[in-house]
């Protein structure tokens, strides 16, 4: 009885693991999977923006060149996708872990949204470089959009060439 309960809970898991990927738009996709390649290299220069700028790029995304990198969301009241990208500007994070407060600032970054989290709770795994704890290789790291006390991000969806 256990062993049929154990395929069941599977089945569902893939189930829902596959319907979660699929409502991913496909150009997110294919920035995930290029930006997959990356984690632990150096992309470029190793400036923050040229991970985003090579991962819209060789997908032929449209954007600005600059830092409009597609259709600006708001990720309060719409979905984040992994392979959306964030532009930080002038940001402070504090969050607590165990007994210490932390404090960040991203007074001009750029980072694309790795994996979803918590969508409710807006917590993302972003991949990013020029970071100090990754250096100028492409890291992974949290991020929780509550921690935010100062700053503005925009939220952008990439868009496909037509």
């Amino acid at each position: 009885m256990a062993h049929k309960f154990i395929i069941h809970a599977l089945l569902v898991m893939i189930f829902f693991t596959a319907n979660a990927q699929e409502s991913i738009p496909p150009l997110n996709q294919k920035i995930v999977s290029y930006v997959s390649t990356t984690i632990g290299t150096k992309v470029d220069r190793g400036e923050c923006w040229d991970l985003a700028n090579q991962a819209l790029t060789q997908n032929q995304a449209i954007w600005d060149r600059v830092y409009e990198f597609g259709q600006l969301i708001d990720p309060v009241k719409e979905t984040v996708y992994p392979g959306d990208i964030i532009q930080f500007e002038g940001v402070e994070l504090k969050y607590k872990k165990g007994f210490t407060t932390y404090t960040e600032t991203m007074g001009h970054h750029t980072a694309i949204v790795y994996r979803v989290i918590d969508q409710e709770k807006k917590i993302f795994e972003l991949a990013h470089q020029n970071t100090e704890f990754s250096g100028r290789k492409v890291g992974l790291s949290e991020f929780d959009l509550k921690n935010v006390t100062k700053g503005k991000i925009m939220f952008y969806r990439p868009v496909p060439a037509e």
